[in-house]
């Protein structure tokens, strides 16, 4: 067990120094620190800002219940000591390894506690403990970026928006109205929360809307918008939708109708967690399409990230 400490410890420090100039050298506070570099010690360490989010997935690891606690117990010392958190800031989850962001709208307590961190210079309430995910997808940072750069004055639709945090980014870029929709009335909300913390409040700008995504791209007509974000779960049945949403069977009727209510010169960001994901660009109605995973991949997430981003030109 201490050779075993020593070599999780080896590496961490590692990994944290290097993260750590990063992400200093960028101003990131939100970031990455560790995913499961080693087998025996299956961890997402992710530091928001003062705190840390400490996800274990789940394995056959064959400690009884007694030790599994104890050996837990001093990952996280050395964790803390190491990434200099007070233990009381550390925030522990189980999770299956492969979730796809499947779960996304699972609870998983009721501590309701939550916490403002900033993202170049925007806020976001996240929840370390009471959730399946925290409420912010560290992975997307640049792409936030990339479309907060390019949404001035433009007409921008968030799909399948979870926390809106894309929708905070259009507003700071002076987009000239942001609809947000979700399945969910709990990240609808969540949504609406970061708007106000980040005093964006125009009501005639900032639409937040209850639908079922592929219901609602039906209604839509011709030059509705000018930029979307669609980031949908991998698979969903929620009982709320009509029907059953699988990406891969999906993608392309849905990137369809989105084309047909984009304005002439509109731009898709699409993303998927499916790492299996094959582009069906003979069934896609559009001008262009770009793989843009590599230029969207941050610090953090380099030879580790599991999801697909493309830019898609009407």
């Amino acid at each position: 067990m201490e050779d075993k400490l020593k070599m999780f410890e080896n590496r961490l420090l590692k990994v944290y120094k290097h993260k750590s100039k990063q992400a200093k050298r960028q101003e990131v506070c939100c970031y990455r620190v560790y995913d499961h570099d080693l087998p025996e010690f299956p961890f997402c360490i992710e530091l928001y800002e003062d705190k840390i989010y400490l996800a274990e997935y789940v394995r056959r690891h064959g400690m009884t219940d007694e030790e599994h606690e104890e050996w837990l117990e001093q990952c996280i010392v050395l964790i803390c000591k190491l990434l200099n958190v007070p233990d009381e800031n550390v925030f522990v989850k189980q999770r299956k390894r492969k979730s796809n962001r499947l779960d996304q709208y699972e609870k998983t307590g009721e501590e309701k506690t939550f916490f403002t961190v900033l993202e170049n210079g925007l806020k976001f309430l996240v929840n370390l403990s009471d959730y399946l995910d925290t409420g912010l997808f560290l992975d997307h940072r640049i792409t936030r970026s990339m479309v907060k750069e390019q949404c001035a004055g433009k007409r921008v639709l968030n799909l399948f928006a979870y926390t809106g945090s894309f929708s905070v980014y259009a507003a700071a870029g002076n987009a000239a109205s942001v609809t947000t929709v979700d399945l969910s009335k709990t990240y609808l909300q969540w949504a609406e929360d970061n708007f106000t913390i980040n005093h964006f409040k125009d009501k005639n700008k900032y639409n937040f809307i209850h639908a079922d995504v592929k219901q609602y791209l039906k209604t839509l007509q011709p030059n509705s918008f000018d930029l979307v974000i669609i980031d949908p779960p991998t698979f969903s049945n929620s009982k709320r939708m009509k029907d059953f949403l699988d990406t891969q069977r999906d993608h392309a009727e849905l990137l369809n109708d989105i084309l047909f209510a984009l304005s002439e010169n509109g731009v898709i960001y699409f993303s998927t967690n499916y790492t299996k994901f094959v582009m069906d660009t003979e069934n896609i109605k559009a001008s262009y399409i770009k793989d843009i995973t590599k230029a969207t991949t941050p610090f953090d997430f380099e030879g580790k990230l599991k999801r697909w981003c493309f830019k898609i030109g009407k």
